[in-house]
């Protein structure tokens, strides 16, 4: 990690910032526990699927958008502090 807040982190994931509830992994078993755990305690279609959209949402976000963005800012914090 950097010793400046304002210094670039350089080779740092997303991930190694994250509490371990927010790991890819809390967050695949979760997305997975909640559909399915709807489904077996209500059997309705109705009520899983928008819970299941909902967790789609949620991993687009969370595992796609949020990681690219993070990639992108360091990458762009890269660049600008290498610049004179």
């Amino acid at each position: 990690m950097p010793e400046d807040p304002g210094e670039p982190t350089q080779g740092v994931s997303i991930w190694s910032l994250k509490p371990w509830w927010c790991q890819p992994w809390s967050i695949l078993i979760t997305g997975i526990a909640l559909p399915l755990g709807s489904w077996l305690l209500v059997h309705r279609w109705w009520v899983t699927v928008p819970l299941a959209a909902a967790v789609l949402t949620w991993w687009g976000l969370f595992l796609v958008l949020m990681p690219r963005a993070f990639r992108e800012q360091t990458a762009l914090l890269r660049r600008e502090s290498t610049q004179p």
